[in-house]
């Protein structure tokens, strides 16, 4: 797999963000409580969220990533809800609010919701309402959370507008979504959660069903943004070519939990869990020929009222220890320049 060739703060480097991270989660858990059962799509996730870092969560659909950054927000949709964890968040001046616990509907918890964190949501079509004109659901946020006058809130939509490359931005501020373009609706939605210049921008699959022309300009246009707004992303993607392009910290997720998180350089160079060696194998190498075979991931992700005992990945493992990772969940631990949940770096499983 090619080696991350952005240049972002080197993570082995002495780190210039704050010691706390601005978004500390332990222990989240989301879960759906359906008539068939109960879903566990988030299950016991440990994560940190840096100011200037670009934090990529990856995995296969159906591993609780988009789950995990709705529940950030607490935008989770009936039947499920938090049922454990705390996600801190540390506001610029200093105070700190729990997210997972705040009361939903609160005037905390709606002052932090689209004005200090704010999310690009993974279909801008499904997202934005399909009646009204793109300027005013942005002037509608903006009003929301600056202190700013109607005409003053236009003009910063429309600045918004054109800064995300949308061309004559005084005429899409009047035009419905079903009138733009995937990727004019795409930029749209960036504008929306930029226009109360956030300190973290959680974006979900931005890029997808999009062409690659305009995937490269919505990466580099989110890039320019966290520079300049000083801002920390959290990225939700299963394109390794997108981590390898963006990244800093990379958390790799698989039915619901954290199976190996570090930084990109330790994630590409060295990958400790074996779901993470497969994902990085199965993506096309310049110089393939036709004649080779793209190794891929056997089986599929199961069912989520059918989890497998022990590892989740166990069933899909080709170093899956007989009676072991069918006994026990395995404990995140350090190994290499990562930390990784796996028996195969965990003492606790020679000690059997």
């Amino acid at each position: 797999m090619t080696l991350p060739t952005h240049k972002p703060t080197d993570p082995r480097a002495p780190v210039s963000h704050p010691v706390d991270p601005m978004v500390e989660i332990r222990g989240l858990r989301t879960h759906f409580f359906t008539d068939d059962g109960v879903v566990k799509a988030v299950d016991g996730v440990d994560l940190d969220v840096f100011a200037d870092r670009t934090l990529c969560i990856l995995g296969e659909s159906g591993c609780g990533k988009s789950i995990m950054a709705r529940s950030i927000l607490r935008i989770i949709d009936h039947p499920g809800r938090i049922v454990g964890g705390h996600i801190v968040y540390r506001a610029a001046e200093g105070r700190s609010l729990d997210l997972a616990t705040a009361k939903q509907g609160s005037r905390e918890l709606r002052a932090i919701r689209g004005h200090d964190i704010a999310m690009i949501f993974q279909e801008p079509m499904s997202s934005l309402g399909p009646i009204t004109k793109i300027g005013k659901q942005i002037t509608e946020t903006i009003l929301l959370h600056r202190p700013m006058s109607k005409a003053e809130a236009r003009e910063t939509a429309i600045e918004m507008l054109n800064r995300v490359g949308i061309p004559r931005p005084v005429e899409r501020f009047e035009a419905y979504p079903f009138e733009l373009s995937g990727g004019m609706r795409q930029r749209a939605m960036i504008a929306m959660a930029l226009c109360c210049q956030p300190r973290l921008l959680i974006a979900d699959e931005p890029t997808t069903a999009l062409d690659v022309t305009t995937q490269a300009q919505i990466l580099d246009l989110i890039a320019d943004l966290k520079e300049e707004f000083n801002m920390g992303v959290m990225l939700i993607t299963h394109d390794l070519g997108v981590v390898a392009e963006v990244a800093e910290d990379v958390a790799v997720m698989y039915m619901g939990k954290v199976v190996e998180k570090g930084d990109v350089y330790s994630i590409f160079e060295n990958p400790q869990h074996p779901y993470t060696r497969a994902l990085l194998e199965s993506v096309p190498r310049v110089g393939m020929t036709h004649k080779g075979r793209l190794p891929a991931i056997r089986g599929m992700v199961p069912h989520p009222l059918a989890r497998p005992s022990g590892c989740s990945f166990r069933t899909r493992c080709d170093h899956a220890i007989a009676g072991v990772c069918d006994q026990r969940q395995p404990e995140m631990v350090q190994s290499g320049g990562s930390q990784v949940a796996c028996f195969l770096h965990s003492e606790a499983a020679t000690d059997e």
